[in-house]
């Protein structure tokens, strides 16, 4: 949850927030709640010091009047609990980095870079489907027979294209000192709440019903999660971990939309980034960049033209404290299409997963966390495909796969 105290120390500034981040929040409300809980919990303790101090008087019957009324107390506090928890769910983050523009959608994101040359074909160039499905790497009608729309079957070259961008992306996050892991697919809602996907997430979230369990979009969710309830040392930070994993979303609300071919699917493969971090504004500045700028070295090693958006407030989700876009050129779209996303939270996630840690003068703090996505597929293999189409039809393998694909050009 937010720290309320935050909020009150800036009133002002948080009801701008939430304004900038297109939420409709009754800050007063909530506050005014607060102040009911903080009364009624006064009252719970005063009341039980007293029946305390009757039972030491050995004034039995005055003790048991007073058991009554401690939970009368008791069950208005809860009543009031539930329902303060359940607004603070929906509540934004306390701060917005001084980077992020204020705008309404993602009309009025910001680019800030664009890298690479877009490519000259000097031909007529084709689309990632017909290109695939050309070289026998795609199978896209009998993945809507066996699954229904957005689905595929990833064939050949296809399948081992994907696994090599996959692959080179892993071992080079490794080197940088990442730890990878093998995620969960199925996990508990705590999760999804702790993470910021819920409330608000559920509709493009596949659950499983008889389990109350859900798939996951994204490895962020078991990864950043995977210390929760758990009080570290700052010793240990940062933590550097690279999530590996199969991803779900529903992608409700874009019926009719990239309804061909690979770009908006119900099932892909990711490779996310997650650093966990003391409460440093500092270092988590420093540690999104870093991140950003591996996923940027990602795209260089494999020279796809791309450019860096700086996402608007009404653009970022209510946790995010700071975010960007890369977006990878994509011939057929004759447009860059999003590819890879950044995010710091600040101690927005970890309040609500109740991760913490100890510094070093022996105080509990929550600590900061961050992700960036290090390579999706297979949204990506549409850049990869199209921007290295040869005028023969075959595709050039980039360069720093031909280790990983075991040839150069996919014929």
């Amino acid at each position: 949850m937010i720290d309320l105290k935050k909020v009150r120390d800036n009133i002002d500034a948080y009801k701008n927030i939430c304004k900038n981040k297109g939420k409709t929040i009754d800050v007063d409300a909530v506050l005014a709640l607060d102040d009911q809980r903080k009364t009624l919990q006064l009252q719970i303790d005063t009341t039980k010091n007293q029946q305390k101090k009757y039972g030491e008087e050995k004034k039995y019957e005055e003790a048991k009047a007073l058991k009554t009324e401690i939970q009368a107390l008791e069950e208005q506090y809860e009543t009031i609990v539930k329902e303060l928890d359940l607004q603070l769910l929906k509540m934004p983050n306390t701060a917005i980095h001084a980077d992020v523009p204020v705008g309404k959608d993602d009309s009025e994101n910001v680019v800030t870079k664009t890298i690479g040359e877009l490519p000259n074909f000097g031909f007529e160039p084709k689309d990632h489907v017909t290109l695939m499905k050309q070289h026998d790497m795609l199978d896209g009608e009998r993945g809507v027979k066996l699954a229904g729309a957005r689905s595929y079957f990833l064939k050949g070259d296809g399948m081992l294209l994907e696994q090599a961008i996959l692959q080179y992306t892993l071992k080079k996050l490794v080197a940088k000192g990442f730890i990878p892991m093998n995620v969960p697919n199925i996990v508990n809602p705590e999760a999804l709440m702790g993470t910021g996907y819920f409330p608000g997430g559920e509709e493009d979230a596949y659950r499983m019903e008889r389990d109350n369990q859900w798939l996951i979009g994204t490895s962020e969710i078991p990864v950043t999660a995977y210390h929760m309830n758990e009080v570290l040392s700052e010793d240990e930070l940062p933590k550097k971990y690279c999530g590996y994993s199969a991803c779900f979303r529903r992608e409700a609300g874009t019926y009719g939309k990239d309804t061909a071919g690979l770009y908006r699917v119900h099932q892909f493969m990711k490779v996310e980034q997650v650093v966990i971090l003391p409460e440093d504004i500092a270092m988590s500045d420093e540690y999104h960049r870093q991140i950003l700028q591996n996923a940027m070295e990602v795209i260089d090693d494999l020279k796809v033209p791309y450019r860096v958006l700086q996402l608007c407030t009404g653009d970022m989700g209510i946790g995010k404290y700071n975010s960007q876009d890369l977006e990878c050129w994509m011939p057929s779209r004759n447009a860059y299409g999003e590819t890879h996303s950044v995010t710091s939270f600040l101690d927005f996630q970890a309040r609500r997963l109740n991760l913490r840690y100890r510094d070093k003068e022996g105080k509990i703090k929550y600590c900061y966390t961050m992700n960036n996505t290090a390579i999706a597929t297979p949204r990506f293999l549409i850049a990869v495909v199209e921007n290295y189409q040869q005028a023969d039809g075959s595709i050039k393998i980039p360069d720093v796969l031909v280790p990983y694909m075991w040839k150069e050009f996919i014929k």
